[in-house]
């Protein structure tokens, strides 16, 4: 059992509806030092890919990018949920559906921060459906950039999105991979990595 599944195996609390609830550590009240460990593994599984831009989704996604684009010594790039005066120009627009709310949201990410000439690493929180994920992968192919690969820190493992994006030929890395969780006792399986 890796650090994040230990964490998630102390923390971590199941919830109806296939919810995994880890605001505790991840994406509500942020463990720094846990991200720290996170983003020198994705640093280790990417070695070697000419990664010059981290890729993530507003708003559980940006502290582990952060870290991560630290790892990189490359900046961070966000896709906004919702337009904004501060966002002028032109954009790269796709459309996402939210496992967790439910909810369908465009994403926009203005031109000048994503090119021809970028190497992305895409992060992200979470895997479930993998809406999230194609939907930044459409915005990295609308401006003719490169998907270097994906990094998630959990996976639902039982849900299809990790084997519809790995069946596309990217190279996906989780870190926790949740093979099954149980409502009434709490427990949680992880896939052997």
């Amino acid at each position: 059992m890796n650090f994040l599944e230990e964490r998630i195996q102390r923390d971590g609390i199941v919830k109806e509806g296939n919810v995994l609830k880890v605001d505790s550590f991840l994406n509500h009240q942020m463990d720094i030092a846990l991200f720290q460990q996170m983003g020198a593994e994705f640093k280790k599984r990417f070695a070697g890919q000419p990664i010059n831009k981290i890729l993530t989704i507003e708003a559980s996604g940006i502290g582990i990018a952060c870290i991560v684009a630290e790892q990189f010594h490359v900046p961070v790039v966000f896709a906004k949920k919702s337009k904004s005066i501060n966002i002028d120009g032109d954009m790269y627009v796709a459309e996402v559906e939210s496992f967790t709310h439910k909810t369908k949201n465009q994403v926009i990410v203005s031109r000048k921060f994503l090119t021809p000439e970028d190497h992305v690493l895409i992060i992200d929180d979470f895997l479930a459906n993998g809406c999230a994920l194609q939907g930044l992968i459409s915005i990295v192919s609308q401006a003719g950039g490169t998907v270097e690969g994906i990094g998630i820190a959990i996976e639902k493992g039982f849900q299809t999105g990790g084997q519809v994006i790995r069946n596309l030929g990217y190279h996906l890395e989780s870190l926790a991979i949740v093979e099954s969780m149980d409502t009434a006792t709490g427990k949680i399986v992880f896939r052997e990595q």
